[in-house]
């Protein structure tokens, strides 16, 4: 989809709205005031992404924070996606993703240059796993559940996550997609978390449910987690 004419992107977005896909779509983000949400397919928006990225028109639209509607910060965050230089995605990230206000945008949001520098990319996890902004943490997390639970794990970053103190309903259940991930995956060094209590009891059970809910997960192993289950 190329730049039409002397629309802004806004304008732009605004064209693309499908009414049907915002009724379902808002359902979704039941936080979010539907008023604000124009409703357009993920496709459809990376599709634009990928026709303005590097333009001029993309970068002056990247500086303008923060966006009114739900699609311009998915387009941020597709936008950040395109950058192939760690240190620029990474400084693009730290402008960014205070502005994040919703699960959808924060978990839509996976640049993948950011695995070529694993070492780095573990400081900057570092630094916003403290962040005091909720989808700045549940980022954190999301990036250790996608790039480190495979060839590049280590148990030290099950001990990461769990030492994840929030209130927020959003951190919390990205604890427990954590370790239900982290249960299909290394399930042998992640059980002891459950067996030996080592998480707030909510997210213990949530882990719990969202394992046995796996295909990954085998069937003793599913007897074995719902035996430890908490009743309050």
């Amino acid at each position: 989809m190329q730049e039409n004419g002397n629309m802004s992107i806004r304008e732009q977005l605004l064209s693309m709205q499908d009414l049907e896909y915002k009724a379902f779509h808002s359902r979704l983000i039941p936080d979010m005031d539907s008023s604000l949400i124009i409703g357009i397919r993920i496709p459809v928006l990376r599709k634009f992404a990928a026709s303005i990225s590097g333009s001029d028109e993309a970068a002056a639209f990247m500086k303008e924070l923060p966006h009114l509607y739900y699609e311009e910060n998915n387009l941020h965050a597709f936008l950040i996606e395109k950058i192939k230089d760690f240190d620029r995605c990474t400084e693009s990230l730290e402008i960014f993703l205070p502005y994040i206000d919703n699960w959808a945008t924060c978990d839509t949001l996976n640049p993948k240059i950011l695995k070529k520098e694993p070492d780095k990319l573990l400081k900057k996890i570092d630094e916003w796993l403290a962040s005091s902004h909720t989808y700045t943490v549940r980022f954190a997390i999301k990036l250790l559940m996608s790039f480190f639970l495979d060839d590049l794990f280590k148990p030290d970053y099950l001990a990461k996550v769990a030492s994840v103190k929030s209130e927020e309903y959003y951190v919390r259940m990205m604890i427990a997609w954590y370790f239900a991930t982290a249960l299909a995956k290394q399930y042998e060094t992640a059980f002891p978390y459950i067996k030996e209590n080592k998480l707030e009891v909510w997210i213990h059970n949530k882990t719990i449910q969202k394992a046995c809910e796996s295909f990954r997960i085998s069937d003793s192993q599913k007897i074995e987690l719902k035996a430890l289950k908490i009743v309050n």
